[in-house]
């Protein structure tokens, strides 16, 4: 019987990952101490247990005090936090896998409550008619700052030393956050960036942003350890809409990243129903894999069947996994004996303590339970 797909090496731009099986990105909350400081205890353990992906991608991880969207998410921005991180990366290490950290700015997803009172950044001043996860519980958000020149730049900075900060940490490379209705995704998006300077109007003039980040963030760091995530078809979530420009918007930033020697770009396939929405792309794999000649990674809704096969097609080389992974440390190895996965609890998605993150069985360690 032949390998699965997903199961077999690949070289990720010199980075050689045992299978073809990554862990998403996924925020948990557990950074619930004084400065967000991930733990060996928590975090170390959580990431090492599931060291069995070809690939491990941190969750969003704020690179300054101004980009906090969500309570108890990890930063990479403080020495604590890098002294943090640097024992995640030695637990996955140990067990011979690969780690990149998504950095991470939520822009207008996010609360004054965060601030100290000063409204959260974005590229114009409109409200996302969302809600925010405070240390006081839900809260509607607000009209947030439009960014000045200066802000810009300063956010830009942010990301270059956050890039530096994750190289000192050990990382093996960075995810730069450019998805799911957050900052860069705000600026590429005509419905939430109304600017009339540079960066604003043309889909060059929206992209810009990210590409001075991404070119400052080489600055630091290799070129084939950068990662990029988007949404292209993300609708109706955190006042996120569609127009005639939002495909043509990310056709423009995928076809200008073949000028770039990147790790890969990450896509997620829609997140919601998107067959009424007139601009909309169902099927983001089958568009972008003719446009983009590096690495593709997608994500969102596969098993181990559809993954296989998504690889198989030749439409990605990558396939990412998000809750599976957190009821089941050991994905790879259920893939590989096409084993029953177990369930997840969505209660503990977010909550503090080992419950829910770091107390799920492995297959064997459920068959010596039973």
């Amino acid at each position: 019987m032949s390998k699965q797909p997903l199961l077999t090496s690949y070289n990720l731009n010199g980075i050689t990952l045992k299978n073809r099986v990554v862990m998403a990105p996924m925020t948990r909350s557990r950074a619930d101490n004084e400065g967000n400081v991930p733990t060996d205890e928590l975090h170390g353990v959580y990431y090492g247990q599931r060291a069995g992906a070809g690939l491990i991608i941190t969750e969003g991880s704020q690179v300054s005090s101004k980009a906090v969207g969500y309570i108890n998410t990890p930063g990479i921005y403080t020495p604590e936090q890098v002294e943090g991180w640097k024992k995640v990366t030695k637990r996955v290490h140990e067990k011979d896998g690969k780690i990149f950290i998504q950095l991470w700015h939520v822009g207008r997803m996010s609360h004054p409550d965060f601030h100290n009172g000063e409204l959260p950044l974005a590229p114009s001043a409109i409200n996302p008619g969302a809600q925010s996860y405070t240390p006081e519980g839900f809260k509607d958000t607000v009209t947030p700052k439009a960014m000045t020149k200066e802000e810009i730049r300063s956010t830009i900075a942010d990301f270059k030393n956050a890039a530096r900060n994750a190289m000192e940490a050990g990382f093996d490379g960075v995810e730069i956050h450019s998805s799911n209705g957050y900052l860069f995704h705000q600026f590429f998006n005509g419905t939430s960036n109304t600017r009339e300077d540079e960066y604003g109007g043309s889909i060059e003039n929206r992209s810009r942003f990210f590409f001075e980040v991404l070119d400052a963030v080489k600055e630091v760091m290799p070129e084939n350890r950068i990662g990029v995530r988007f949404n292209p078809s993300l609708h109706g979530i955190f006042g996120m809409e569609m127009d005639e420009e939002t495909i043509p918007t990310f056709d423009h930033i995928i076809k200008k990243l073949n000028e770039y020697d990147l790790s890969y770009v990450h896509l997620s396939e829609p997140f919601n129903d998107v067959s009424e929405v007139p601009f909309a792309v169902e099927e983001i794999a089958k568009r972008y894999r003719p446009m983009y000649k590096g690495t593709l990674m997608i994500n969102s809704g596969f098993d181990r069947e559809s993954g296989n096969k998504v690889i198989e097609d030749g439409e990605a080389d990558l396939v990412a996994y998000g809750k599976p992974f957190i009821s089941n440390p050991d994905l790879v190895k259920r893939f590989e004996l096409k084993a029953p996965l177990s369930d997840w609890d969505e209660d503990t998605f977010y909550v503090p303590g080992k419950k829910g993150y770091i107390d799920y069985p492995t297959l064997e360690e459920a068959e010596v339970k039973s």
